[in-house]
């Protein structure tokens, strides 16, 4: 599994875990397929913050696909 605190390792298309914003004390993730990559920054602490395709946000905890 790559790291999802990485920007650099998170392409539109790929398919990922979050974990968001109501999640984070539970750490309940949320899988799907990345949209948008909403982080600027080429590295976060807690997971770069991305929009899946069915509009959720949150931040990257695994990348599951990422055969590019």
């Amino acid at each position: 599994m790559s790291e999802g605190n990485t920007r650099a390792n998170i392409k539109p298309g790929m398919i990922v875990n979050i974990i968001l914003k109501k999640d984070q004390r539970t750490g309940n993730l949320t899988e799907g397929e990345v949209k948008d990559i909403l982080t600027s920054a080429p590295y976060h602490s807690r997971g770069i913050k991305v929009r899946l395709t069915d509009g959720s946000v949150g931040r990257v905890a695994e990348i599951i696909e990422d055969d590019f």
